[in-house]
């Protein structure tokens, strides 16, 4: 499965983590049915200690163990006691700092598993000093450009496709300054949007039918969105290269230039209804520009930069929601004779069973569901269902959410949701490890590639399965020695490489074993890498650099694999 950031996986846990540690076992210091955790944080480069860091033991399963916290000394030394026996995920944080491995990667903590009576100490933990970029934003006569958004975007693939990813953003001061701290070393991009032009919103805006006779007159100057070091052509952005502690100067003086306008109509309206227009970037998911429809139907949206978009129409005073989206792709010209024909949203709604012969009868009412669009767009239209920009989060305008909750009696439903073609998936497997979604079938009949929605009801009937067979085992280097803090990964075969919920993964433990949970049938290839970056085991182009470096496995409900696997070290040029 795709695996969420840590902070979201475990904010609502490290919200419990101080009453999960006062209320944990205070056995007696002599009894041997706990474990004991020591160690120490130190800056990296150099080992000098580093206090103040906060340490956070997080228990992987929270029905059998607990949450505890600790703060380092002035000799950056933690000891952390009374410690119910089990697997859990240990995290560092410091203000500045970020904790890295011994390749100097980012961090996402590291797995340990402690045993009654053990006593892990010597641990040495690496926090390296974060980079930031900062600098100032003015126009062309020097005069400083406030709320301007910066943004600091790194290449990344999701179920092989590529995306840029937003790490950090800021918008400016009065003065044109900004700064945006806490970030890894590595190799980032770094762009400038300009404030909206509300002037030009308003000259757009009103009822009058657009008018526009482009071979009459030039395009008008407008600011637009800018990369460093001062291109507003992204393919000619320059990377710029982070190191820890580095302090980078990104400064953008921002003329006018000729701007790119968005000409089109909303078409197949009820009677006595309008529609609001939305430009969103697929980059930076922002809404940078928006129109209201004259009318006669036609719109304008002006002050366009070249890049890739999802343009919306959404109904207002209609008896159903309705949205109309498409994806543009803006170069050079002006996008001319653009229809959009909204569509009323449909409804889903059906009925969750599950499968467990674990004994226990397990409680629907613990699973959320995701709606995932298929679309080639579907970064956009989920930025869009969550709300992002709108009427706050968890809803659009259109009310919909791509987040339902099944009920204790196994039955969920999602309201007003955007024509298209959608997958579902369980939100977070990690916490119900062993289950997976074993069929969805809609209207009666199943179909891995997902389903359709329209108008009306398309009714869901899942299946959801406690019995996810289960690979284990470790993780050796060239020598056969295990090797801690390794990313495992189960990734699935071919045909479903774009569902992210087919992928598995663990980190390997003080002993460098691993324990991949729920996985849905089929045939899968394991990989162990030293050190990854990000998700990159997405990008088909990588897995193809680790063809023959991974291990087969045909994976059958309910089954168990015993598995050993070999390291693939990291490249010796990485830093």
């Amino acid at each position: 499965m795709k695996v969420f950031p840590v902070a979201l996986l475990w904010i609502v846990v490290l919200a419990a983590t101080a009453l999960s540690a006062q209320s944990s076992p205070s056995s007696d210091p002599q009894t041997s049915t706990q474990a004991t955790l020591s160690g120490m944080v130190t800056k990296d480069p150099g080992s000098e200690p580093l206090k103040k860091a906060l340490i956070e033991l997080i228990a992987e399963s929270q029905s059998d163990g607990s949450n505890y916290t600790a703060l380092t000394g002035v000799d950056g030394g933690f000891r952390i006691e009374n410690i119910v026996p089990g697997r859990y995920h240990l995290f560092v944080e410091r203000t500045g700092f970020q904790e890295i491995d011994k390749h100097r990667r980012r961090a996402e903590g590291r797995v340990l598993t402690l045993t009654a009576g053990q006593e892990l100490k010597d641990l040495v933990i690496r926090l390296q000093a974060a980079a930031v970029v900062e600098g100032r934003v003015t126009d062309e006569d020097g005069d400083p450009m406030p709320e301007a958004q910066i943004a600091v975007l790194r290449q990344t693939f999701v179920a092989g496709h590529s995306h840029w990813e937003q790490v950090g953003a800021e918008r400016t001061n009065d003065l044109g300054e900004y700064r945006i701290p806490g970030l890894t070393a590595g190799n980032y991009f770094v762009s400038v949007t300009p404030p909206p032009n509300f002037r030009s919103l308003i000259e757009t805006a009103g009822n009058a039918p657009a008018t526009h006779a482009l071979s009459d007159k030039p395009s008008p100057a407008a600011y637009q969105t800018t990369y460093y070091p001062g291109t507003r052509d992204r393919a000619q952005a320059a990377a710029i290269q982070l190191h820890a502690g580095d302090d980078f100067p990104a400064n953008f003086s921002l003329a006018q230039s000729p701007s790119l306008t968005i000409h089109g109509s909303v078409v197949d309206l009820p009677p006595g209804s309008t529609a609001a227009i939305m430009l969103q970037s697929k980059d930076f998911s922002l809404v940078l520009n928006g129109a209201e429809m004259h009318k006669d139907g036609s719109f304008e949206i002006r002050d366009v930069s070249p890049g890739a978009y999802t343009i919306f129409a959404t109904v207002d005073n209609a008896a159903v929601p309705m949205m109309a989206h498409q994806a543009l792709q803006i170069a050079s010209e002006n996008v001319e004779g653009l229809r959009l024909a909204p569509q009323a949203g449909g409804s889903i709604r059906g009925r969750l069973q599950m499968e467990s012969s674990r004994g226990a009868k397990p409680d629907p009412s613990q699973i959320f569901l995701l709606l995932h669009s298929t679309a080639d767009d579907d970064d956009a239209l989920g930025a869009y269902s969550m709300g992002e920009g709108f009427s706050g989060p968890g809803s659009s305008r259109l009310g919909f959410s791509t987040l339902a909750h099944v009920n204790a009696d196994g039955s969920f439903e999602w309201k007003d949701v955007p024509p298209g073609h959608y997958s579902v998936q369980i939100a977070d497997a990690s916490a119900m490890p062993d289950w997976f979604l074993k069929s969805v079938a809609a209207g009666g009949a199943g179909d891995d590639s997902g389903f359709n929605v329209g108008g009306g009801s398309t009714v869901l009937n899942l299946v959801a399965s406690a019995n996810g067979a289960v690979a284990e085992g470790v993780a050796i280097n060239q020598k056969d020695e295990p090797v801690a803090d390794t990313v495992v990964v189960a990734v699935p075969d071919a045909r479903f490489r774009s569902h992210p919920d087919r992928y598995r993964k663990a980190v390997t433990d003080q002993s460098g074993r691993f324990t991949l949970r729920g996985l849905p049938p089929g045939d899968y290839t394991l990989f162990a890498w030293e050190s990854i970056d990000g998700e990159a085991y997405y990008n088909p182009e990588f897995l193809k650099s680790c063809e023959g470096q991974g291990k087969a496995l045909h994976a059958s409900e309910g089954a168990r694999a015993n598995v050993q696997l070999r390291v693939i070290p990291a490249p010796e040029d990485q830093p």
